[in-house]
């Protein structure tokens, strides 16, 4: 009892003491000097004072932006994203929208790992990207946005590569070329083409599916003549006295170049 009267005056409880109003402009300098400084989260406390003192006012829609990108500066990727979001639901139309998805996507991008992760994140910045390019072409950032496109289809197609050599070790050779295949038909831009077209060269051989196997070896080599794996796979055929050969009936007799 006497812990809850101590919170409280004979008139009823004490309130809140609120923060003073502090003038627009002045929150916002305050954010763009600590962001010259580098002091970003000073920047996004201003800036979030600005948000709550002065809603209406027209620099609360810069102040949106720059809390995007003062999280994305110091590698809080995860809050870039949602201050990104919230941005483009409030000024959809505004002309900074390019920009705030360049950051929201390569918020996604940093934060890539290696190919025997989970690829949500991948997926992701691939989405923001692809709208990104789609909507906005002619933008600055869509160029670079390209570039981590690529890498990021890469990531997509290392994760098959590597489940795809866990079933071939496992004899399990259906469900390797079910991974394998996904790589020819859907990342033809990886570095792990080459490979794929190997790998099912040898999962279809290991099944005794001789068309299938050399047409993946023909393909390999009429697209990649000078490949190391071309070679691989040339010398597995003639280990059985078979050469690359196209059958056109097969799926892949559509993917020479």
């Amino acid at each position: 009892m006497a812990v809850a009267l101590a919170g409280c005056s004979m008139f009823g409880p004490s309130k809140i003491k609120e923060a003073p109003v502090v003038p627009a402009a002045t929150l916002y300098q305050k954010a763009l000097d600590d962001m010259d400084r580098q002091y970003f989260q000073a920047a996004i406390k201003s800036l979030e004072q600005l948000e709550r003192q002065h809603p209406r006012d027209p620099l609360t829609e810069k102040g949106k932006l720059m809390q995007v990108f003062a999280n994305y500066r110091q590698g809080k990727f995860n809050d870039a994203i949602l201050a990104a979001d919230r941005y483009m639901a409030l000024y959809a139309n505004s002309k900074d929208v390019p920009y705030v998805l360049y950051l929201k996507g390569t918020s996604y991008f940093n934060q890539i790992k290696d190919t025997t992760r989970d690829q949500q994140l991948s997926r992701d910045a691939i989405d923001t990207y692809t709208l990104l390019i789609s909507n906005y072409p002619k933008s600055d950032y869509a160029k670079d946005a390209k570039e981590k496109l690529l890498v990021a289809f890469d990531q997509l197609a290392g994760k098959e590569m590597s489940v795809g050599r866990y079933y071939l070790g496992q004899g399990q050779y259906t469900a390797a070329i079910n991974r394998f295949r996904v790589v020819v038909e859907t990342w033809q831009t990886s570095t792990h083409i080459e490979e794929a077209l190997y790998r099912l060269t040898e999962s279809y051989l290991s099944l005794g599916l001789i068309n299938e196997a050399t047409t993946a070896a023909a393909v390999l080599g009429h697209n990649y003549p000078s490949s190391s794996w071309y070679k691989q796979a040339f010398e597995l055929l003639g280990k059985q006295g078979l050469a690359p050969a196209v059958n056109t009936g097969s799926w892949m007799a559509s993917l020479r170049k």
